[in-house]
């Protein structure tokens, strides 16, 4: 599974200089965060993939006018085709305004989401805007990373996280970092693609949780009973 990774800044060779031929090998897009609505639904528009996003600390817009055709992670776990993502927008806080954090209220989200993620059997990918504290932070408030991520990471140690916030143009610029739980961080500014491979994640309704891969496959079963009953057994 090809997946383009968005973050922070549109690409021109996808938005004013695109051709059918940009998106045409990418299965899914993610975004995470500081990106213009009509971007993402420009992408979801002219490309096959679905896009996937949570909010930056710039996209206060997303409260009133979200990206229309694209699928919010924030807050919960995405699952498509058995890739678990689980969305954790937002930054530190640093002043007033919405998809921004203390410490101690992304600690709070965290633990809003215990619960689902025991359901789902884990996650493979930790979908944030802000980087996790140490791992391609910056000093200063507005960039500091999230200490409570590199317990997340620690406690279910997921194949990949994949931030933004933090601009090639800012100094110390690294696009892939690996964590000391062995997650690898991607930092997704700008563009960037990854290969998923079998194996990199549990087949749809085989995460290993008995529940929920029993409403998966029940889910599974009531939409092929649609296909089949709309268009026949043959074809």
């Amino acid at each position: 599974m090809k997946v383009l990774l968005l973050a922070d800044e549109e690409d021109k060779a996808l938005y004013d200089y695109y051709d059918d031929s940009k998106l045409k090998d990418v299965d899914l897009i993610i975004s995470a965060g500081d990106l213009n609505s009509r971007y993402l639904e420009f992408l979801v528009t002219v490309g096959h993939a679905p896009v996937i996003y949570v909010p930056g600390n710039h996209d206060t817009n997303y409260v009133t006018d979200p990206p229309l055709g694209c699928d919010c992670a924030d807050d919960r776990i995405f699952d498509y085709h058995g890739l678990r993502i689980l969305g954790l927008g937002g930054s530190m806080k640093y002043k007033d305004g919405a998809y921004m954090y203390t410490e101690r209220e992304m600690e709070k989200r965290i633990d809003r989401l215990r619960g689902s993620i025991k359901l789902h059997n884990g996650f493979d990918i930790l979908l944030t805007h802000a980087p996790a504290k140490g791992y391609g932070d910056l000093e200063d408030l507005p960039h500091r990373g999230f200490q409570c991520f590199n317990e997340l990471l620690e406690k279910y140690h997921p194949k990949y996280m994949i931030h933004g916030h933090v601009h090639k143009t800012y100094g110390d610029f690294e696009r892939v970092r690996t964590h000391s739980s062995g997650t690898t961080i991607i930092n997704a500014y700008g563009k960037y693609s990854i290969d998923l491979k079998k194996g990199d994640h549990p087949e749809e309704g085989k995460t290993g949780s008995f529940l929920y891969d029993l409403y998966k496959n029940v889910s599974m079963g009531k939409r092929q009973k649609l296909y089949h009953g709309s268009y026949g057994e043959e074809r």
